[in-house]
């Protein structure tokens, strides 16, 4: 099993930053892929970005240039860098891992982002 164990989240006041971490420990090899996804109240859970090892990247298009992502292979961590933030970047932001660059076979249990004045 693989565990997932974000952290980072909080209350931030519009064109404000976040950085979520995420830290993968367990059997991790194998898992190539490391990201986030992110859930509002009453919405479907949507991807946001994803990381392959070798640096390759999956972004939603929409938020691609506002959030970085990035991993440090070595402490097995990704990490999500939110810039600009607006109330509709409001969610529970959850971290996941896989083999795909949209990895769905682990999950995290989910960090709380609150973007209001």
């Amino acid at each position: 099993q693989v565990q997932l164990v974000e952290s980072g989240g909080g209350l931030v006041q519009p064109g404000g930053s976040l950085r979520l971490s995420c830290a993968a420990s367990g059997n991790i090899f194998g898992i190539f892929v490391m990201g986030w996804y992110r859930q509002a109240p009453g919405k479907k859970r949507e991807f946001v970005a994803a990381v392959a090892e070798n640096g390759s990247t999956n972004w939603r298009d929409s938020l691609k240039g506002r959030f970085t992502i990035s991993r440090d292979n070595a402490k097995n961590t990704v990490y999500l860098q939110m810039n600009s933030l607006k109330p509709e970047d409001s969610a529970v932001y959850v971290c996941a891992a896989g083999t795909t660059l949209t990895p769905r076979d682990y999950w995290g249990q989910g960090t709380q982002v609150t973007v209001s004045s």
